[in-house]
């Protein structure tokens, strides 16, 4: 048996949910640095509050993953997880940026950390199984254009998130003006809206996708001898660390890709905001509450936004691009242009010109959304897609640990608070990564290369 082939439109509903998710992680990556620092971070403490993000990751991706797997049920399969990470992320979502109305129980900076940590735990709930729906869902033939559309989605997503405070403040009037501890109204309100809106869009790939059974998906495997069971007695947590031992040879060589382009993105989304601020605004790195360090912050948020638009665009150019130079040199090529685009931040003369660099960020970013999950979907096995999905995982969150745990210290000690280092280390990390690719066996590429 084959699965069926889908239309556009409904690949597109499918994925859909990630638009809000995409959109609640951008307003993340573009302001929690800001609004850390508003309630009282240091630049060098930044990534040890952000290293809530990857440990969360790292624990609920690979859990949510052998859940679902294990999941059937007349509301479907991976469908209940992204409804109660949705819910869970826009309570995050609200509250993060108001975590001063806390202040009689905890220091503010506490509690914001917490909301990130509900956040990330719920982003991580609602999009692992994602990945793993289009592995469930689609033909082989169809997979790299199924990541690219929810690569796609993420970018009109992240688009929407990254502008919103601009957009507010330029557009309709919103302050973005605080003073010393609070978070200003613009933020506040693009929380709210992203919330929002991450449960709309999830909502509609809920109502709109049909999920094969698990009879189904077994009937479609080649490599299965027995119908896939929901529950077998054997099946427990434990079974993740076994199937870590045995995951397939492409997964171990993509780990390295994943490890410095992860690496390379930690960085820049940690450091962006203090790093362009210092360098390109001329500020200290002392200053977190000023006009021009608010109006730096916004800035930020537009570059943000400018990669996640290149990359939507560039989701819809990768099937082809894959085609004929396959899926491999398509993602070295477009690492070693993001790489070039970070390390182009420090020559840049002023903010205009850093969208030339956010261009070359944005094409990376794209391929790194969709070229490793097409390439490593081939490799396994669909009653295995979920855990495996998870457990992929560990190769994004663990680098980012490691750069939580040694980048602050690193602009502190070793760039002297001046955190436009910490992006150029992250632009050499995604040449490395483009370096890696070719160590990659492709076992279903449609275009095999020497």
């Amino acid at each position: 048996m084959q699965k069926r082939k889908l239309s556009f439109w409904q690949i597109w509903n499918m994925s859909f949910g990630f638009l809000g998710i995409q959109m609640g992680f951008a307003l993340q990556n573009a302001n929690a640095s800001r609004i850390l620092q508003i309630f009282g971070a240091d630049v060098h403490e930044l990534s040890w509050f952000w290293i809530i993000a990857p440990l969360m990751g790292l624990i609920v991706q690979p859990i949510i993953g052998h859940y679902s797997d294990k999941t059937w049920s007349k509301f479907g399969r991976r469908k209940p997880y992204f409804l109660v990470g949705a819910i869970l992320a826009s309570i995050g979502l609200i509250l993060m940026p108001q975590a001063d109305l806390f202040i009689a129980f905890l220091p503010a900076l506490w509690v914001g950390a917490g909301m990130l940590m509900i956040m990330d735990a719920s982003f991580n709930i609602a999009m692992e199984p994602f990945r793993a729906l289009v592995g469930d869902n689609l033909r082989t033939d169809q997979r790299t254009l199924g990541f690219s559309v929810q690569t796609a989605l993420i970018g009109f997503g992240a688009v929407v998130g990254s502008w919103l405070p601009y957009a507010l403040t330029n557009w309709f009037g919103v302050s973005n003006e605080t003073s010393s501890g609070v978070v200003p109204q613009n933020l506040i309100w693009s929380f709210v809206i992203g919330a929002v809106i991450l449960m709309i869009s999830i909502l509609i790939t809920i109502f709109t996708t049909k999920e094969y059974s698990p009879a189904e998906l077994a009937s479609f495997d080649e490599n299965a001898t027995t119908n896939i069971e929901i529950e077998e007695e054997s099946s427990s947590l434990m079974d993740i660390f076994e199937d870590f031992k045995k995951m397939p040879t492409t997964m171990r060589q993509l780990s390295w890709v994943q490890f410095f382009s992860w690496f390379g993105l930690f960085g820049m989304w940690v450091f962006a905001t203090p790093a362009i601020a210092q360098h390109i605004y001329g500020l200290p790195y002392t200053d977190s509450s000023s006009k021009t360090y608010q109006n730096a912050g916004d800035w930020v948020g537009i570059l943000f936004g400018i990669y996640n638009l290149v990359s939507a665009f560039y989701a819809f150019a990768l099937p082809f691009i894959a085609k004929k130079i396959g899926r491999k040199r398509t993602h070295s090529l477009s690492l070693i242009i993001g790489g070039l685009g970070l390390l182009s931040i420090y020559f840049m003369p002023n903010e205009n010109w850093l969208i030339i660099s956010m261009i070359g960020v944005g094409i990376a970013w794209a391929s790194i959304l969709a070229m490793p999950y097409a390439i490593l979907a081939g490799s396994i096995s669909a009653k295995k897609m979920g855990v495996y999905m998870g457990i992929f995982n560990f190769f994004i969150v663990i680098p980012q640990i490691i750069n939580a745990l040694i980048g602050g210290p690193l602009v502190k000690y070793a760039y002297n608070n001046q955190a436009i280092y910490a992006l150029l280390i992250s632009g050499i990390s995604f040449l490395l990564a483009a370096a890696l690719v070719y160590k990659v066996k492709d076992v279903d590429d449609v275009v095999k290369t020497n």
